[in-house]
């Protein structure tokens, strides 16, 4: 279950979630998966079941426990996490700006870093989770979520990011170079690169190479039928890197490996159900 977040936190959130596993499922065998960067930071309480586990890399065979509470940062690469036994969860996207509004630091100071939420928020981290799962249904807890928001969001300032950054945005996400948002934006170079990294938690062009290879995920996702044409197998890969933006094939297949952890073939033959997830083998 996703969606957009109460109005109130339309300035913070992209969009809140809850995931449990279907009545009956068993308990998988551990496995990994890569997480995907996008640009943004999340929250998430996992209600039940283990930990958060992620690894180093895969020679790594006991990774790291975060806890049940953790906020990841921005990052410019993948992640790999533990997937195993199913349990309920709940989350969301953090929209630039927020990570000073909810959780009182910049973003670069959190940028590809998970970090436990009882290390920011202290025991109120362990009486939100409680409180979440004494919700009833998947609907009260998204609910329950974003009141437990509310309540700390007030007395923040109504705009979470600084305007400058929010324009500039908007300008790099219609295909502006960063150089020109930087003479647009009244700053020099310097201090924009600085507000921007702490809205954001990267820096502008790294940031639009995010958004570029997220592009790229969504255009394996099409097909020339989903544009009105007949056949059902999905757009090429070269078509995929030239409409992302790629300047050739080869700078695609490095981008995608350096992102995502894998090839853009073996990400298509994964077949993975959601696009910033793609399971991997585990170590032996």
């Amino acid at each position: 279950m996703q969606r957009p977040p109460h109005p109130l936190l339309a300035g913070f959130i992209k969009t809140v979630w809850f995931s449990a596993p279907a009545p009956g499922a068993a308990a998988r065998a551990p496995a990994r998966e890569h997480v995907m960067p996008t640009g943004l930071m999340h929250l998430v309480f996992r209600l039940d079941g283990p930990a958060v586990r992620i690894f180093k890399g895969a020679a790594d065979s006991t990774g790291l426990q975060l806890g049940h509470a953790v906020v990841g940062g921005a990052r410019a690469g993948f992640y790999a996490k533990e997937v195993a036994e199913p349990g309920p969860a709940v989350g969301m996207q953090l929209l630039p700006g927020a990570a000073q509004a909810l959780l009182g630091l910049p973003a670069d100071e959190l940028a590809g870093r998970h970090v436990r939420l009882e290390d920011l928020w202290g025991s109120s981290a362990t009486l939100m989770r409680e409180q979440l799962q004494a919700a009833p249904t998947p609907e009260a807890r998204l609910f329950t979520f974003e009141a437990l928001l509310l309540q700390r969001l007030a007395g923040s300032p109504a705009r979470a990011v600084h305007p400058a950054i929010a324009h500039a945005l908007r300008q790099l996400d219609a295909g502006m170079r960063v150089e020109e948002a930087v003479a647009c934006s009244g700053y020099s170079h310097r201090q924009f690169i600085r507000l921007f990294s702490q809205a954001i938690g990267l820096p502008p062009k790294l940031y639009g190479r995010v958004q570029r290879f997220q592009k790229a995920l969504s255009l394996m996702q099409v097909t020339p039928a989903a544009r009105g044409g007949t056949p059902s197998t999905p757009l090429s890969l070269a078509l995929v890197a030239m409409e992302a933006g790629y300047s050739d094939q080869p700078h695609f297949n490095r981008e995608f490996r350096e992102f995502s952890g894998v090839t853009p073939e073996q990400y298509r033959l994964a077949r993975p159900v959601a696009a910033n997830h793609v399971a991997v083998p585990t170590p032996a």
